[in-house]
């Protein structure tokens, strides 16, 4: 198989945990460039991520930062749209339901790249929570879906989304086995509490 050229897009602190196994398997046989939309920016919480994880540096940080949803959505595909222009990737990789996921789903469905989810298919059921419209939405503009349960791909499956499903686990979960030694090396707290 030929090297990729997959975007990467993060922007809020969880989607850092979620990024670094994928990351770290991604590089070894694809090029991937990694943008940081600047959601969630505090280089005291955002910069812990990618110094602990061992994250490569973002190639872009867009540093859009707070505001409402639609101003903050609507800057933040702006400035991806110039950085999917540039880049020409292959694949835009997006993770979870934030307005980073969003955003970088809207520009990769108007261009050529195909899109990618990290988490498709999870659902509240809430439609007063943005988070679900933005899951929704992006799982609809999606290519692949990275389901991270059978009963996620059901959803999928009962939304009339079959094509490109793949039931992956949590991705989470990988991160957290991914540091457990090195967290049990570094504290004693399951120490003490015995």
């Amino acid at each position: 198989m030929s090297r990729l050229k997959v975007l990467s897009v993060v922007g809020a602190r969880p989607q850092f945990i979620k990024a670094f196994p994928v990351s770290d398997a991604l590089r070894r046989d694809h090029d991937e460039v990694l943008v940081h939309t600047g959601q969630h920016y505090d280089e005291s919480m955002s910069g812990v991520f990618f110094d602990e994880l061992a994250i490569p540096e973002p190639d872009y940080n867009l540093g859009v930062g707070s505001g409402g949803h639609a101003a903050q959505t609507a800057e933040m595909m702006t400035r991806l749209d110039a950085v999917v222009s540039d880049e020409a990737p292959d694949v835009v990789l997006v993770y979870g339901d934030t307005n980073s996921t969003l955003a970088a789903a809207l520009v990769a469905a108007k261009r050529d790249p195909a899109l990618a989810h990290v988490e498709a298919g999870l659902r509240s059921h809430n439609w007063a929570m943005p988070e679900e419209v933005n899951r929704v939405l992006t799982d609809h503009c999606s290519d692949l879906l990275f389901a991270p349960s059978e009963s996620a791909a059901e959803t999928l499956a009962a939304e009339g989304i079959r094509n490109g499903v793949s039931v992956t686990g949590d991705v989470q979960y990988d991160a957290v086995l991914r540091v457990r030694e090195a967290a049990r090396e570094r504290s004693s707290i399951l120490d003490d509490l015995d």
